[in-house]
């Protein structure tokens, strides 16, 4: 078997989310389908990671096999772009050095951006989530900074998950003002299901005075869901980025 992975981007506006569901239309379920129609044969795909219903990314990776090798790389993403929808991109199809490699398992770290709209905005409608109220991103960005300190995110995470355990890495949290908009930049070496939207809901909490920077981080300490915010809307939610080892791909 010959390994391969896509590297792809999508709107995820009308996709219940990336993993493939029984009745829904999803990401990975139109990749699947596409696959199909250019291979003819069912291929699956393993992704480096899953989003959820409505939202976005900029870029994910997932790995599929073949027996043969792709002797066209470029006719044949050209194929597999004719045979999906607009709202999902196929950039590159890459072979990585090692035929065992793994999209999920071999990734160093993932990237994501919120992005909230203090403006009504009619062309940011299903890209981002319009909050109006005056927040104190200052008082924001000194959580975030917090969980740097920090290992165990059970409290900002679905509660019912089948994850072994709650531990991930932060690397990088931050808000920035980018015109209307409030941007939470955060990259991790793993997430935990709805981490994300959780965070910065809670983060939320802190920018408009309903939670301080000490009860921020006894919702942390606490591990438990019931103590965080409410998850924000998914719509503002990007995927931006996978990294894995340098040499990872080989290259043309």
């Amino acid at each position: 078997m010959i390994r391969y992975f896509l590297e792809l981007a999508y709107n995820g506006k009308k996709y219940h989310g990336w993993q493939i569901q029984p009745k829904d239309v999803t990401v990975q379920s139109e990749i699947h389908r596409a696959l199909r129609l250019i291979f003819r044969r069912d291929l699956s795909t393993t992704g480096s990671g899953r989003t959820d219903t409505g939202v976005h990314c900029r870029r994910q990776y997932a790995h599929f096999d073949l027996f043969e090798p792709i002797e066209d790389i470029e006719q044949k993403r050209y194929l597999l772009n004719r045979c999906l929808d607009n709202d999902i991109y196929i950039s590159n199809i890459l072979k990585p050095k090692d035929n065992e490699s793994h999209a999920r398992f071999q990734a160093l770290s993932r990237s994501y951006e919120y992005h909230i709209t203090q403006v009504k905005n009619p062309f940011k409608i299903g890209l981002a989530y319009h909050y109006g109220k005056l927040l104190d991103m200052q008082k924001m960005n000194q959580a975030a900074e917090l969980m740097k300190q920090y290992e165990n995110f059970e409290s900002f995470s679905k509660r019912k998950t089948d994850v072994n355990h709650f531990y991930c890495s932060i690397y990088e949290a931050i808000w920035k003002l980018e015109g209307d908009d409030l941007v939470f930049y955060v990259t991790a070496n793993r997430f935990l299901r709805g981490m994300v939207r959780t965070i910065v809901g809670t983060l939320i909490d802190v920018g408009r005075g309903a939670t301080s920077l000490e009860e921020f981080q006894n919702i942390i300490e606490a591990k438990d869901r019931t103590h965080a915010g409410r998850a924000v809307p998914p719509q503002g939610l990007y995927l931006t980025d996978v990294v894995y080892p340098p040499d990872f791909f080989e290259t043309a």
